[in-house]
């Protein structure tokens, strides 16, 4: 039977624009429970219920002619966290595809602060 985590997961990469999809090359997207002590503290977190994704890599933007053969950057959902938010469905399914295009933004080289401008751009 289908985890309904990961559909929404899946689905949020699938409908990603085509543009941004034929830049999706070295990078593995996994779903993990929880964040461990050392992810938590990677992204400065002291509480594992605040933490919903994290990125793990070198940004397209910082990728020179050498980079090669090296391990795929990392995307982690974390499942734990979105659902300790006791959202309804649709909302849950909302903020698990807001994850998903956050991290993802993280891979195009795009920090959080820029992000948080283009959000507010959106209002």
């Amino acid at each position: 039977m289908p985890d309904p985590f990961e559909e929404v997961v899946f689905r949020a990469l699938e409908q990603l624009p085509d543009r941004f999809k034929e830049y999706l090359e070295n990078v593995d997207i996994v779903i993990q429970d929880w964040p461990s002590r050392k992810q938590q503290q990677q992204a400065g977190i002291t509480d594992r219920c605040d933490l919903f994704g994290l990125y793990e890599g070198i940004p397209l933007t910082e990728r020179t002619a050498h980079y090669g053969m090296v391990l795929p950057d990392k995307i982690t959902i974390f499942r734990g966290p979105l659902l300790s938010l006791s959202l309804t469905n649709k909302l849950l399914e909302e903020e698990i595809e807001e994850t998903v295009r956050h991290e993802l933004a993280h891979y195009f080289g795009i920090d959080d602060d820029r992000l948080e401008e283009l959000e507010e751009g959106n209002r």
